[in-house]
């Protein structure tokens, strides 16, 4: 780790020139040689970075999004080609290339953080060594090797010595209990922050190995800082503990207010943009407009939670426009009240025995009536009397046409012509 963090020792200067500012702001209300005045040093530095690195994050949650809408077009590349893994890159970096994704945008905020994670590292190290470095002079080095962090010193770590944390002013119990504490908070909230990305942000509609890489990574993770941890001085703890948390406050706030398509934060996210239409009969907010001129704009290719979205505004007489606001509508409400209406007049579906027992009453109808027409018709053939019948003119006895020879024809027959008598 030493070796690792020498390498950034360029931006050592800077991040303590940094925290120097801050322990001036801190040790003027605090006291110079207190854990508060470094410990929130250390905590200011953090937030400072992750402002900065915003910009980073928002193209980190773009790529991430367009990552997990491309898993199904990857899939068929990989397995369309899968004999061929030169054509089958070929096409991976097309279809990159016209949507627009970077597969590294999702690290970007990990990979700029790194330099100052190091630095920071690269600074403590030199205190717990009682070398001065960057800014830190004697004095502030004296100051920052007597501040303690709930009995443990800045630069104190869990696998130290106990001759080595006493050199410090403390004991190897209180450093390793508070150390402890810290890196199970640290690997905490690592962990919790994966599993609200993947429980709440995810189209739960994409099935994907895309899916499965994300939840290995949601326990593999926070086993990795775990077992880091126990290297890390005290005061990096602070600062990794610290992001950690802003990760997580970050991550839970794009949820709640720019939600993935698909996902059950979308679904609460338009409960409540629902909830607000019916209570203001308007849309307010910028972000609240901005949804629903998506939703409007994707026409025919809403989701499941985005039709539901939409019906439920008709149901209220409200009809969602270009702009992204509502208006009455009363077409949007007759509409809605006619679909219910016709589908509460669909019958029930049937069960199978049940469709079983109505063919076999159908039957049993059928035959009941073909049996009394039946019987119907032999009463009437009795009543009819032969002698009502017409005879034809000329007819000959029913004997003579029983003697009739063979082929000729029976009934009245045409005369032959003249000639051919």
């Amino acid at each position: 780790m030493d070796t690792i963090a020498s390498l950034f020792s360029f931006i050592t200067w800077p991040v303590s020139w940094v925290i120097v500012q801050f322990h001036k702001l801190y040790g003027a209300i605090f006291g110079d040689d207190t854990g508060w005045a470094w410990g929130l040093s250390i905590v200011s530095l953090v937030v400072l970075i992750r402002i900065c690195l915003i910009p980073l994050f928002v193209k980190q949650i773009k790529s991430t999004r367009n990552m997990q809408v491309l898993q199904p077009k990857m899939k068929a590349i990989q397995e369309r080609y899968k004999s061929d893994k030169q054509r089958q890159s070929e096409e991976m970096m097309k279809l990159y290339k016209e949507t627009g994704t970077n597969p590294l945008s999702s690290c970007l905020p990990i990979l700029a953080q790194s330099p100052f994670f190091f630095a920071l590292y690269h600074v403590l190290s030199a205190i717990a060594s009682g070398k001065t470095i960057g800014v830190i002079d004697q004095p502030l080095l004296d100051s920052a090797r007597q501040a303690h962090i709930f009995g443990a010193p800045l630069a104190a770590k869990f696998m130290d010595t106990e001759a080595k944390v006493q050199a410090l002013g403390a004991s190897l119990l209180d450093v390793r209990v508070v150390t402890a504490v810290m890196i199970v908070m640290m690997s905490a909230s690592q962990f919790f922050t994966q599993r609200q990305l993947m429980t709440k942000n995810v189209d739960l509609t994409v099935k994907t190995p895309y899916m499965q890489q994300q939840k290995m990574l949601m326990y593999i993770f926070p086993l990795i800082f775990a077992v880091m941890g126990i290297n890390f001085p005290v005061g990096v703890l602070v600062y990794w503990l610290t992001t950690n948390v802003w990760t997580m406050g970050q991550q839970m706030y794009v949820i709640n207010q720019n939600p993935t398509p698909g996902s059950k934060a979308q679904d609460h996210y338009l409960g409540r943009v629902l909830k607000s239409v019916t209570a203001h009969g308007e849309v307010r907010g910028r972000t609240k407009r901005n949804t629903i001129k998506r939703i409007v704009s994707k026409g025919s290719d809403r989701n499941d939670i985005e039709r539901k979205f939409i019906t439920g505004l008709a149901k209220l007489g409200f009809a969602a426009q270009e702009d992204g606001t509502v208006i009455k509508s009363d077409t949007a409400l007759a509409e809605s009240e006619g679909g219910a209406a016709q589908r509460r007049q669909q019958p029930k579906r049937q069960t199978k025995a049940q469709r079983q027992t109505g063919a076999a009453q159908q039957a049993g109808v059928k035959d009941t009536d073909s049996t009394e027409s039946g019987s119907k018709t032999s009463l009437q053939k009795p009543d009819e009397s032969q002698d009502d019948k017409p005879k034809p003119a000329g007819k000959p006895a029913s004997g003579s046409s029983r003697q009739a020879k063979s082929g000729q024809r029976k009934g009245p027959q045409r005369p032959k012509h003249p000639s051919k008598k």
